[in-house]
């Protein structure tokens, strides 16, 4: 089959590589009819997320058909259309019970390399470095998807693949991020980063009642989208964010903030940028926070600040004593999503959010080399791409 492949830091190609095979009696082999580019995927791309080895098979949202699967697979058949969620759950351990699906305590099986890393293992992952587990991912033209009977939802119906692909992640974990804010009627969020992710942020904070939302990027195209959606856009190159805040707020801060962007943000003042990016260059840190350590800055006192940026190991000069001495709550994780597949699927179906409102492009596979150049240089208002095998 056909599957683009990590070869090193900023190169992916598209190569011809062994079918997946069943290993599992939980396994189900799914042919994909949509897989996409996600912000994460740029992590690995840039070189920056460890234990990626050359022809790693990318991709963590996709769907598909199945087309195979193993003898003790009961809740699926041949024939149906799934979508696949990102993190591989087994359903069965303490952390599934209690619903922490990106935390499952079986389906990691480089536990061990991650403990390293984190101190404990999160769940494994498709498409995303060996220290997840080595998966391939969905960016192919089949994926072996284990724990099949727990982790896919059927789609039933007539819904096109662009309405429910993003089921497996972003639409998720935009969702999760507003749900961590515990939204109150007349509150006011502010999402940092008004990507795919961010701009569903933005839709569910209002979704759960927020009054006012704003959105902070430097890139007009992702702020005007993010405005279509209601939020208050704030250009982080043209305002200083903590002033902007402070006024909008009459100098009380945000009652939530949501880091949208993670270990990869962008800071308009050069000499701060320079900072970060040299600790990068020397190993000495492996992040660049401006995006967390301001949402931090910006939130009142008492309230939440929301993680779902992807971080992959250590930061410099975070503000601790602004967390702990203004009583704030840090949240963060990866989603959770098979939590949510259901719930999200009943709103897409009553029409109370589109999730193709985020698509800009559309590429077959062979171009996805293409595709990830157009992605992270943001060239022709790149927003989000869905690649057909």
């Amino acid at each position: 089959m056909k599957a683009n492949c990590w070869m090193g830091r900023n190169t992916v190609e598209v190569r011809e590589v062994p079918d997946p095979v069943i290993l599992n009696s939980r396994d189900a082999i799914v042919r994909v009819t949509s897989t996409s580019i996600c912000g994460s995927d740029l992590h690995l791309y840039d070189g920056y997320m460890p234990t990626m080895e050359k022809g790693d098979i990318l991709g963590h949202e996709f769907m598909g058909e199945v087309v195979e699967v193993g003898s003790k697979v009961s809740t699926l058949k041949v024939g149906d259309r799934v979508v696949v969620p990102f993190p591989i759950a087994c359903g069965n351990c303490t952390s599934c019970e209690h619903g922490l699906y990106s935390l499952c305590e079986n389906s990691n099986p480089n536990a061990g390399l991650a403990e390293k890393f984190m101190g404990h293992t999160p769940s494994g992952v498709f498409g995303y470095s060996h220290m997840l587990g080595g998966y391939p991912g969905g960016q192919a033209q089949y994926a072996r998807v284990p724990f099949a009977d727990v982790g896919p939802i059927k789609i039933e119906d007539d819904l096109p693949d662009e309405k429910v692909l993003f089921l497996s992640d972003i639409l998720p974990t935009g969702w999760m991020g507003a749900e961590m804010c515990d939204i109150k009627p007349g509150d006011t969020i502010a999402v940092w980063g008004a990507g795919p992710v961010g701009q569903f942020a933005v839709a569910s904070a209002y979704l759960m009642g927020a009054e006012r939302v704003i959105c902070i990027d430097r890139f007009p195209y992702r702020l005007r989208t993010a405005e279509r959606a209601g939020a208050e856009p704030l250009n982080y190159q043209e305002v200083d964010v903590l002033d902007a805040l402070r006024d909008i707020t009459a100098g009380r801060g945000p009652d939530a903030c949501i880091d949208a962007v993670g270990m990869e943000a962008h800071h308009p003042v050069p000499a701060m940028y320079a900072y970060d990016r040299a600790k990068q260059a020397a190993r000495l840190e492996t992040e660049r926070p401006y995006a967390l350590r301001e949402a931090i800055l910006a939130c009142r006192n008492g309230g939440i600040v929301s993680v779902i940026g992807v971080y992959g190991g250590l930061i410099d000069k975070f503000p601790m004593g602004s967390l702990m001495n203004r009583s704030l709550t840090l949240r963060g994780g990866q989603c959770h999503v098979q939590r949510y597949l259901k719930p999200l699927l009943k709103k897409i179906r009553k029409d109370e959010i589109d999730p193709s409102f985020v698509i800009s492009h559309r590429m077959a596979l062979e171009d996805a080399p293409r595709g990830y150049e157009m992605f992270k240089n943001k060239m022709d208002d790149c927003n989000k791409i869905v690649l057909t095998p």
